[in-house]
């Protein structure tokens, strides 16, 4: 994902929802309301550990740059691992065209569960890994591809873990995740040419062509760097501007399960990720839980990103175990 300069003025409307969680990970609270406590939900747990492996497995890979053996390598391993979780697994594959002219062949890895509901959850990351470590420190690695375990590789693995507890326990919505293809084809930073649209490649394409004719979704969340420890997810902007009631939601349930230190009541820049596309060309209101600075007007990522050192050991369960467990409440909540 890139920086945008983008100023947008949006009203932030305060939140109405009063929701807790039954999950006591992390020193969470309970904090139910009367009406909880008269009709309890019952939250299945996130696993940390499961979601850990899951990001490790594709790191393993390496780079996971489109065109690429790895790249292909690690498509079938999430392919196949989520065919044991969800109803219907489709590998929506295209030719797209970078910011290079370089055609890329891409995979959009679609996960349905629930087919026959109709109200739907969208859920969403990117899998693909960044070519080039353009904020590298070291100038002489920066034409070098990165391993992209905070940067794409989290995510996935957040929702890996989500979509096994879902094959266990049933929701009452509709779930589809996407993991999608090429968001991080971008220019180097090299390249002030400023060209539109070179971002996120796989989610404009899955927009203009979902998998199923008419698709449509009653909201979307976006996982975008989920991993890193201490990490911190204020209100990224064009989320607040597309979807702020969905903002709300998932910023109240974090709030009541005590996590409210990740996801502090403040606002982050706007973020040109998959969701600005979702919002845009298809009409879904997608919101982006990305690790950003608060208060930052461009938006300033967590401190290894777009470098050699977003690897693995970078990674933390519990940050994982906080996002995963947030995503299920909002789900197992509707």
């Amino acid at each position: 994902m890139r920086l945008t300069g983008v100023l947008i003025s949006v009203l932030i409307f305060a939140a109405t929802a009063c929701i807790s969680t039954d999950n006591k990970r992390d020193g969470a609270s309970s904090g139910k309301t009367d009406d909880e406590e008269q009709t309890p939900v019952n939250i299945p747990e996130f696993n940390p550990d499961s979601a850990f492996h899951f990001v490790k497995q594709q790191t393993d890979f390496g780079p996971r740059v489109p065109n690429t053996k790895a790249h292909d390598k690690c498509a079938d391993y999430l392919t196949q691992k989520m065919k044991g979780y969800a109803d219907t697994v489709i590998v929506q594959k295209s030719k797209v065209r970078a910011y290079n002219n370089d055609i890329l062949n891409i995979k959009n890895i679609i996960s349905v569960f629930n087919p026959e509901k109709t109200k739907r959850i969208l859920l969403g990351a990117h899998w693909d890994s960044r070519p080039y470590a353009d904020h590298d420190p070291d100038k002489s690695v920066r034409w070098e591809p990165i391993q992209g375990a905070n940067d794409g590789a989290s995510g996935v693995g957040a929702l890996m873990e989500i979509a096994r507890v879902l094959s266990k326990n049933n929701p009452d919505v509709g779930v589809d995740i996407i993991f999608f293809d090429a968001e991080d084809y971008g220019p180097p930073e090299s390249d002030q040419s400023n060209k539109q649209d070179t971002w996120g490649l796989g989610s404009q394409y899955w927009a203009r062509n979902p998998h199923n004719f008419g698709y449509n979704a009653h909201y979307g969340i976006l996982l975008d760097m989920v991993g890193a420890a201490n990490a911190q997810f204020p209100k990224e902007r064009f989320s607040t501007y597309y979807a702020p009631d969905v903002v709300d939601k998932v910023w109240s349930i974090a709030d009541k399960a005590g996590y409210g230190k990740y996801f502090p009541d403040e606002e982050g820049g706007p973020i040109n990720d998959d969701h600005y596309y979702i919002n845009e060309i298809i009409g879904i209101p997608m919101i982006n839980i990305i690790h950003l600075k608060t208060g930052s007007e461009s938006g300033t990522f967590f401190k290894h990103w777009h470098t050699k050192e977003d690897t693995i050991d970078k990674i933390s369960p519990q940050t994982l175990n906080v996002v995963g467990t947030v995503v299920l409440n909002v789900i197992y909540r509707e």
